[in-house]
């Protein structure tokens, strides 16, 4: 068998046929994966008819849906080059995206046929030749052809694989919470070394039921859907998330695992009644993208679900640690030690390696690390270091190999001298009954170059600023002590759940009182 991605759905067809393989939400869809593999056949072969050629970037502007999933291992079969767009993007933000990739084909849903016919009328804005539109009834724009006719013309029989190893499998760009967003480039061989890597761990089963909730345009959702198929597990695939539906689908469809974001399992526990659903066949949910509060990982502990901490970045197409069941109460801070094929080392200042507890940049090293930045050689030839990925991420590593996740970089705040982590003041407000959400950014202050401030949701409208700071007070150290607090209705996320923080900056510019 060839290194091609596609490839593997092919072998999984071929041992595991009538195994149930991808389970629709939203609609009555139920595929085996003889069946998914055959749909993804037939765009194959409809796309080689009509002239692809290996190395063609294609779009995917598409809801969680069968489509992208069978478009995604379509694509990988004929070597063309993916570009997962996120949806929530306007056009203008999708234009550079297309532009910059040098996408020539597009497939979109039909939710987003306002954005794309604006994109189409622009001409050479963008570089797009062949639109192909899905639809639930056949109605498509006078400029693009019905996804659905084109797939199914092209039979199921398994097309030449005209991609492998090193050549490229897609362009994710990165959500850009600062700056215009990164083309990160995976290979073939990076993105079935993520599958290995993630396999390698003992918590999959055959026949395992996958709660999907991650938009799939994000690597925290397509490398474990492709995860999925590699250990031959069923993906119960939510169009969009809804904590209620969570619930439901874990009942109805017995699901044993899966991964959502911090946010989105508090929201679940959030639900009037939860205890009402039958959870009782969940063994664990991955968890990661933003700290994971302790008091959430013992409620999960003790209805018997398992929280794994999983620390990952887009760059690394998604493994760097993972933190095991047996260890997440005892160090509840920690996402856990590296994964099986990965190295993880904490770098100075001075570029050496930390002693164990001291502070530094986490640098992960791989065979699933990015091949580059899609035409950034500076930043590629910064960010990639004697095959070190430097991820801009603070943590420290203890005597055992576990990392702990002190914050970003550039989201770090210097105050009096001090370094001080907003993810540290935010897990102590995180453990306040009324608030719900937490997240802190540095003010400018004339006193101490920056102070700490604080953005709550709060559960209960009585909670007041003077309560919150009256609440840190003996938690925390005095230079990281909040210096002034706002209440907002919601914390803006980008679509893994990270905290967007320079939006919070624009919002709340300061500066911190003297």
């Amino acid at each position: 068998m060839q290194n091609n991605l596609g490839a593997f759905l092919y072998k999984r067809a071929f041992l595991n046929p009538d195994t149930e393989a991808y389970v629709e939400d939203a609609s009555p869809l139920r595929l085996t994966f003889a069946q998914l593999n055959a749909r993804c056949n037939g765009l194959a072969n409809a796309l080689l008819a009509d002239g692809i050629k290996p190395g063609e970037r294609v779009g995917l502007l598409l809801m969680n849906s069968a489509e992208f999933i069978e478009a995604y291992f379509a694509l990988a079969k004929v070597g063309a080059v993916i570009v997962p767009l996120n949806w929530r993007l306007v056009p203008d933000e999708l234009e550079f995206i297309l532009k910059d990739s040098g996408t020539e084909r597009l497939i979109f849903g039909e939710e987003f046929v306002d954005s794309v016919a604006e994109l189409q009328a622009r001409g050479d804005k963008t570089d797009i030749k062949q639109w192909l539109q899905v639809t639930t009834d056949g109605d498509t724009s006078h400029f693009s052809q019905d996804y659905a006719k084109v797939r199914d013309s092209g039979g199921s029989a398994e097309p030449t694989l005209r991609g492998a190893d090193d050549d490229m499998l897609y362009i994710m760009y990165t959500s850009g919470t600062t700056g215009l967003p990164k083309g990160v480039v995976h290979t073939h061989n990076t993105a079935i070394w993520a599958l290995i890597t993630i396999g390698a761990q003992p918590y999959y089963h055959l026949n395992d039921r996958y709660l999907a909730a991650l938009p799939m345009f994000h690597v925290g959702a397509l490398t474990p859907l492709a995860v999925n198929v590699y250990k031959g597990v069923c993906s119960v695939v939510m169009r969009s998330f809804d904590p209620v539906r969570a619930w439901e689908l874990i009942e109805k469809e017995k699901i044993t695992v899966g991964l959502a974001v911090p946010a989105m399992l508090n929201f679940m526990v959030q639900v009037p009644n939860y205890e009402r659903f039958d959870y009782s066949t969940v063994r664990w949910m991955m968890t990661g993208a933003a700290p994971v509060p302790a008091a959430l990982t013992r409620q999960y502990h003790d209805m018997g679900i398992g929280l794994l901490q999983v620390y990952g970045l887009t760059e690394t197409c998604g493994p760097t640690c993972l933190m095991d069941p047996e260890n997440a109460l005892r160090k509840p801070s920690s996402t856990g030690r590296a994964f099986f094929h990965t190295d993880v080392m904490i770098v100075g200042k001075d570029g050496k390696e930390c002693e164990a507890d001291v502070a530094g940049e986490v640098w992960v090293k791989g065979p699933h690390i990015m091949r580059e930045y899609w035409n950034r050689p500076d930043a590629t030839a910064e960010t990639l270091v004697d095959g070190w990925l430097r991820t801009g991420d603070i943590a420290t590593m203890d005597d055992e190999g576990f990392v702990s996740i002190a914050d970003r970089i550039k989201d770090m705040v210097i105050s009096g001298g001090e370094n001080v982590y907003p993810a540290e003041i935010e897990a102590v407000l995180m453990t306040h009954e009324q608030i719900r959400e937490a997240a802190v950014i540095g003010h400018e202050s004339a006193k101490w170059g920056e102070s700490p401030f604080a953005i709550i949701v709060r559960s209960d409208d009585q909670l007041s600023e003077a309560d919150v700071l009256n609440y840190c007070q003996g938690k925390l150290a005095a230079f990281k002590q909040p210096k002034g607090v706002a209440f907002i209705d919601e914390i803006p996320r980008n679509p893994s759940g990270k905290i967007l923080k320079r939006l919070l900056r624009e919002q709340f510019p300061g500066p911190a009182p003297v």
